[in-house]
């Protein structure tokens, strides 16, 4: 029998698909439940299954195609197909979480590059430059941090290879490990090299991002050269522009001493990665902050429904990544009820799953608010686009030691402290600068706050 495959439905909100690759070809056996096709939408890149097992016979779509749900993509000859039989039709099955199902497991996206100020980034913080060494990436982090050494993510010649935990460690440490001598079984580098390593306190300062290699076609005169727009770009595009002209956006910043915030991290973050086998970023305290000031300032979680303004109940805080494909927003659903360790086992899930290609839609579906971190990169100040339909989007930048001025009642004086900017993009149809000040001040006086002995359990 052939069956003819068509694309699945995945959410009444997702009305299209790309075909964004065919893992199996024609004349290929492909098993059932065997992964067939990479499908984008606006929503997520996911591969699917084939429901059947059998042949594939021919591809009734090209890579790079859109077309609507249900439309017929591929035709299977099954192992007992007759000759001259007409074909069939069935759907692929995509699993999804139940909405209100919170997601598992996972990791910090730290082996991607993150990217700029307009709404994609890892999702994970920087650290203070000229104090601890800086973590680098990952969701809108996989996690946001500086770009990392190549040496961090592939051994030298003539190296042993890393295990995952070590080149983790070596990534948010920004560790050239290059320069580490491995104490492990045939030199093997390991965590305790590391951690002894960053220790001894060698520069660690960010190396620069090594040039993308872009492949194009050049133009007849060598002047340009042409890049093929790939669906998830195209994608993002559309996004951006509907944001762009749709969304009366309004822009305000806030400086915020995290002096506390960085002792805080500092007295619980060898305890937590003990305990929890994962790093401890500053993100999860961060989106502590946020989701705190969301419930406080309501209108900040909502959406405008043109004669109305829909409130949101639930906080479910998006978070940018710079996936390997584009940019993706993994949702934390009920962010708000969770603690700051909570926070960061689920986002290192997030990442962890946006990375592998493993999100479900419920994964993201239902984001309120996003959050990004652009001082991943150093940026100190970002101008970030909405991610529509929200009504703001946050995003963090580089933490940095500064001289500051500390008013008391016997003079001012001044201090080194760890200050870092937050900045806010929102819709102004929703709120106005009232509104919007109120909550990035909400924010401010939660990081503020922290300091060592506050609970992250």
């Amino acid at each position: 029998m052939s069956i003819t495959i068509e694309l699945p439905h995945v959410g009444e909100s997702v009305v299209e698909g790309t075909i964004g690759k065919w893992l199996k070809q024609p004349g290929d056996t492909v098993k059932r439940y065997e992964p067939l096709v990479e499908i984008i939408t606006d929503k997520v890149t996911m591969e699917v299954p084939s429901p059947v097992e059998g042949s594939l016979v021919r591809l009734l779509a090209e890579e790079g195609e859109t077309l609507p749900m249900g439309a017929p993509i591929a035709e299977v000859a099954t192992v007992d197909s007759p000759e001259g039989a007409e074909p069939e039709t069935a759907s692929i099955a995509v699993q999804t979480a139940a909405p209100d199902s919170p997601g598992t497991t996972g990791h910090l996206l730290r082996d991607v590059t993150p990217v700029g100020p307009t709404g994609g980034a890892v999702v994970e913080l920087a650290e203070p430059t000229g104090t601890e060494p800086k973590a680098p990436a990952s969701r809108p982090a996989a996690a946001p941090t500086p770009a990392k050494p190549a040496s961090a993510t592939s051994a030298p010649s003539g190296q042993t290879r890393l295990s995952p935990a070590v080149r983790r460690l070596a990534q948010e440490h920004a560790v050239d490990v290059s320069q580490i001598q491995g104490t492990g079984l045939g030199g093997r580098i390991t965590r305790d090299d590391v951690l002894k390593f960053v220790e001894s306190g060698p520069s660690t300062a960010p190396a620069a991002a090594p040039a993308r290699q872009l492949e194009g076609e050049t133009s007849a005169d060598g002047e340009e050269t042409y890049i093929t727009v790939t669906p998830v770009r195209r994608m993002i595009a559309e996004a951006m522009v509907r944001s762009v002209s749709e969304i009366p956006s309004a822009w305000s910043t806030v400086e915020v001493d995290v002096s506390g915030l960085v002792a805080l991290r500092a007295s619980v973050r060898a305890e937590f990665e003990q305990k929890q086998g994962g790093s401890l970023t500053y993100l999860p305290f961060v989106i502590k902050a946020v989701v705190e000031a969301l419930k406080e300032f309501p209108t900040m979680n909502a959406t405008w429904g043109g004669d109305k303004i829909i409130l949101k109940n639930r906080v479910n805080l998006g978070l940018a990544v710079a996936a390997p494909g584009g940019l993706i927003v993994p949702v934390l659903h009920s962010a708000d009820q969770l603690s700051i360790a909570g926070l960061a086992a689920a986002a290192n899930d997030l990442a962890e799953r946006a990375r592998t290609k493993k999100l479900t839609l419920n994964d993201v579906q239902g984001g309120t608010f996003t959050l990004n971190n652009t001082g991943a990169l150093g940026s100190y100040l970002s101008g970030p686009i909405i991610n529509y339909p929200q009504a703001g989007i946050l995003t963090t930048e580089t933490i940095q030691k500064r001289p500051v001025v500390i008013p008391a009642e016997s003079g001012d004086a001044i201090a080194i402290r760890s200050m870092m900017n937050i900045c806010l993009a929102f819709d102004h149809r929703i709120n106005d600068g009232s509104e919007a000040s109120g909550f990035m001040s909400a924010v401010k006086s939660k990081l503020q706050k922290m300091a060592p002995g506050t609970s992250i359990y």
